[in-house]
């Protein structure tokens, strides 16, 4: 009973977390995070594809004669180091598949390697595929990348400050730029391959932190001016407003989240398309990321830029918790009921205004001309 109406109190926006009050602890949290990603891109970096560092690819049918280790045994006797070389088994509508990358080769190298395979497998030359990829082609996707990071930034600190205010700008860069940061930290802790299609992800990560702090900062914005005469501290808004938006955010990332959870398990583990599951394993951490940074990381930073300012300087330390945020929450109810009336009654004694004008003479009626006989 008591989980039920939780679930109702949290879908109406009527819970009273404090979430201003817990800043302290979700920005400590998030500095660990940021801090261990910095140290583990110092001692092992990321785990970059061979679009990004170059070299070879081959990729031949499984048989009966070729498995993993029959191809460490083509590529040593033709002297190619395995020792970094990645294999991996891959499934596809034709069957399973077999690929393996390895440091950029010459042309003599991936051709004998390609024979060797197809021998080894008792297939045609044409029916082992070779792919070699330039270093210099992933160093430019790198520079167009960041390129890309740094304009989406701009234009979007642009935006905010000009829709709301350069502090929620502020917060808003800021908040984007921990989910991309935490994001890199997972992938380098799990050593999780970097491919085009994770640049694409963690651009698109981006998309979904913004919409999730914008939608909070919006709610923000409106108590703000609700709230206007009054002296509320930023704190009672800021909590006011996760709390009302909170069933939004959630019902946000869980409708996107599922698609992505489908498109991870079905499509990587269950087809084995490897770069699906690249793709949604950063969309997946950057939706999670992108909900807890709007509540726990933005909308904090933003109430603490706000504090500064003399009007809720004086107030700050009055932060309202349990009965105190609900009486706030029906005091915000109230507000915006005596608002909504307020504009309707305006628009219907306009309405009442246009109707009348239309109706009523406001100059005597011309006499009528008498007609000769």
């Amino acid at each position: 009973m008591n989980i039920a109406a939780g679930l109702v109190r949290l879908y109406r926006g009527e819970t009273t977390v404090d979430y201003y009050g817990k800043r302290k602890p979700a920005l400590a949290v998030s500095g660990v995070f940021l801090v261990a990603t910095v140290v583990l891109l110092l001692l092992g970096g990321l785990n970059l594809g061979i679009d990004f560092r170059g070299g070879v690819a081959w990729e031949s049918p499984v048989t009966a004669t070729l498995d993993q280790d029959a191809v460490r045994e083509v590529l040593e006797a033709n002297g190619v180091e395995t020792a970094n070389a990645k294999l991996q088994t891959l499934q596809s509508a034709d069957g399973e598949r077999i690929r393996v990358q390895v440091g950029d080769q010459s042309d003599e190298v991936r051709a004998t390697v390609q024979e060797a395979l197809a021998e080894k497998a008792g297939l045609e030359s044409q029916d082992v595929s070779v792919a070699a990829v330039s270093s210099s082609w992933g160093r430019s996707i790198t520079v167009k990348a960041i390129r890309a990071l740094l304009v989406f930034f701009v234009l979007v600190s642009l935006y905010i400050a000009w829709r709301f205010e350069w502090k929620m700008a502020l917060a808003a860069i800021i908040a984007m730029a921990h989910d991309v940061l935490i994001s890199v930290g997972i992938y380098a802790m799990f050593r999780f391959e970097v491919t085009p299609a994770t640049v694409v992800a963690f651009l698109t990560i981006l998309g979904y932190s913004l919409y999730d702090t914008v939608v909070v900062f919006d709610k923000v914005r409106e108590n703000i001016d609700r709230f206007n005469t009054s002296r509320m501290s930023m704190g009672n808004i800021v909590n006011v407003s996760s709390n009302q938006v909170l069933a939004r955010s959630l019902n946000t990332t869980l409708s996107s989240a599922l698609p992505v959870v489908s498109l991870l398990v079905v499509g990587s583990f269950v087809l084995g398309a490897t770069n699906l599951q690249e793709f949604a394993i950063a969309l997946l951490v950057g939706m999670l990321t992108g909900t807890y940074s709007s509540i726990f990381i933005a909308t904090p930073l933003y109430a603490i830029f706000k504090n500064r300012e003399p009007k809720y300087a004086a107030v700050a330390g009055q932060v309202a918790q349990g009965a105190e945020m609900a009486a706030l929450f029906e005091h915000s109810t109230v507000r915006a009921a005596s608002k909504a009336a307020a504009v309707d009654a305006t628009d219907r004694e306009a309405s009442v205004r246009r109707n009348t004008s239309s109706t009523v003479l406001t100059h005597p009626p011309r006499p009528r001309k008498r007609r000769r006989r």
